[in-house]
Formats: C-alpha cells, structure tokens, sequence
C-alpha cells in the first residue's frame, strides 16, 4: 500500500509551503498597512505646516508695513515608531513651491502640500526641520515686494 503514503507526504509538503506562503503574505499585508497609516500621518503634517504658513501668509500680506511673523509648530516627535524631516521646496527662482516630509532611511515614504503662489525662499534661514524634540517654527517675514518663508527651530 504505497499509494496512501506519498499522497501523506503531498498533503504534508503542501500545508508546510501554505504556512510559509500565509506567512509572507501576510507580512507583506500588514507592512502595506503600516505604510498607508504612515503617509497618511505624514500628509497631516504637511497639511498642518502649509496650512500655518498660508495664515503667516495672509496675515503678514495684510498690512503694508514690512513685518515678520513666526508660530511654534505643535509637531509628534515620531511617526509609526520612525523618525522624520519637513521641508520647503522651491523652484529654480527661490519660489516655495511645497512642503514635503519623509521617513529617514525611508524615503520612498513621503507626503507633499502645495504653498500659496508667489511666496519666496528666505535662503538666510534653515529650510529643514528633523523630529528632534525642539521646538520648531513656521515664520513668514514681508519685505515689500516680496513675502519670504521658512521653517527652523525656535532660537533660545
């Protein structure tokens, strides 16, 4: 009676490389989700950022007075477990065109949000911020004609 023997020993190899093939799939689901969750998260931040400088914006465009505004930024030392840095990026002609965030040693995991038009780079301060735990501002300064943008960490 060989017969019922090597189809035992089908069976048993076919449910060892099912445990395996759930397994992988499995992982590969659940590092997906996380992935999702953590774009998602890092979107927020970057909505939240451009959304005060926008406000910095419209406030220090309201007056025709030169001013310069800053707001302390109320951001998560991690997300997911993993550390981040935002970011103003801009165009060839020192135009802020978007803030961007990104994972450290991830970065292919990363969210972006446009900038009002017409705001410029100040190039004398920090344009990259990391969750470090300091305390970071959003400042928009109006030096007729031009209103210029930037992200760093609070002095002092």
């Amino acid at each position: 009676m060989p017969a019922p023997t090597i189809s035992y020993m089908i069976c048993t190899g076919a449910l060892i490389v099912l445990i395996f093939t759930v397994q992988v799939y499995y992982l590969y689901v659940v590092d997906n989700i996380w992935a999702e969750m953590a774009g998602r998260e890092l979107k927020e931040i970057t909505d939240y950022v451009s959304d005060t400088i926008a406000n910095l914006y419209f406030l220090a465009n309201s007056t025709n007075a030169d001013v310069s505004l800053e707001k302390t930024l109320s951001l998560p030392l991690d997300i997911s477990g993993s550390s981040y840095s935002l970011a103003i990026l801009r165009d060839g002609n020192d135009f802020a065109q978007h803030i961007q965030a990104a994972f450290k040693g991830k970065t292919w995991l990363k969210a972006t949000s446009w900038l009002p038009p017409g705001l410029k780079v100040n190039l004398e301060k920090d344009q990259t911020i990391d969750s470090s735990g300091r305390y970071a501002v959003a400042g928009c300064s109006r030096v007729y004609p031009n209103v210029y943008v930037w992200i760093g960490y609070k002095s002092g």
